[in-house]
């Protein structure tokens, strides 16, 4: 009798250690591609290394981050993350809204319908660099196809130099990124929407429900936690985003990302150490915005469930 009840407990532990040892070699990789780095850039960021002396540091602990000359002292570095979080929670939610409504458009039946989810794919398909400079070219305030053809509907009265003047050119990157992941939203919100079993439709319908209601009670709640993983992954990439602000507005403070700030303090400065104090300042408070929006995300879903 107690080799029958002891064995289910065993067969769970033998299915564990086996778990363990097929995950084994991924998480190898995963510390040698990843955790290096990253311990790399940590012991860096409490020395004073620097791009012109390397082999040379000296260890000076957190100086680099609450020094008098310390990160979180430093104003361009709460402008970067300020702009960042910006950037991300306004992008996000219009690429989801955006992306959202696409995907249902996307969903209905349409003799075209394959050929439309094809051709929404370019503008994802193209790399951000190359996008970005197509957009820096088209809005161009002297040679820009998009100030041309304002100029000639008559909608603006002067040339509008959309990635050097500060109050637009926020709003230029912002658009640019939502016209690019805009499809990733709509593709992955459409796999959730193709999840939905017809026949609830189908009751619903015989019902004489109202559409605006299937839609808010049946077709939401199960599609949130697809949503939610979309824009959970989109969040990642956002806070993260320096392609189209380096390759647009380079140089502006008004759009400079904590991506970017790195990289000015690391390649351009040359401070090894204080630049991957930055680093490993973004890498953490990334990884607690992401833990702290699944946490609201997974509620949400969870009381939309209830």
């Amino acid at each position: 009798m107690n080799a029958v009840v002891k064995a289910p407990g065993g067969l769970a532990a033998q299915r564990v250690r086996r778990a363990w040892w097929m995950a084994a070699p991924m998480l190898v990789m995963l510390v040698m591609v990843a955790g290096w780095p990253l311990g790399r850039t940590i012991w860096f960021s409490l020395t004073d290394a620097e791009l012109s002396r390397l082999g040379d540091q000296q260890f000076v602990g957190i100086e680099n981050y609450i020094g008098e000359a310390g990160l979180l002292r430093a104003a361009d570095w709460w402008g970067a993350v300020g702009n960042t979080l910006v950037f991300a929670l306004v992008s996000v939610l219009i690429e989801t809204l955006l992306g959202l409504g696409v995907a249902l458009l996307l969903n209905q039946p349409s003799r075209i319908r394959t050929v439309l989810r094809a051709s929404l794919l370019v503008p994802w398909a193209i790399p951000t660099v190359v996008s970005a400079k197509m957009w820096s070219w088209m809005l161009h305030d002297q040679f820009g196809i998009v100030n041309h053809y304002l100029l000639a509907l008559g909608l603006i009265s002067a040339p509008l130099a959309w990635t050097a003047d500060p109050q637009l050119s926020f709003v230029t990157i912002v658009m640019v990124d939502v016209w690019k992941a805009t499809p990733y939203m709509a593709l992955l919100i459409l796999a959730a929407l193709q999840m939905v079993p017809l026949d609830i439709y189908e009751a619903a319908k015989v019902d004489g429900v109202p559409r605006w209601t299937v839609f808010s009670r049946i077709t939401l709640p199960l599609i949130l936690p697809g949503v939610a993983v979309a824009m959970i992954f989109r969040m990642l990439d956002a806070l993260r985003v320096f392609d189209i602000i380096y390759v647009m507005t380079s140089n502006s403070r008004a759009t400079k990302s904590m991506s970017v700030f790195v990289r000015e303090q690391l390649i351009d400065f040359g401070l090894v150490g204080y630049g991957s104090a930055a680093a490993t300042t973004l890498f953490f408070m990334i990884a607690l915005v992401t833990i702290v929006f699944m946490g609201v995300m997974r509620k949400s879903v969870e009381r939309t469930a209830g």
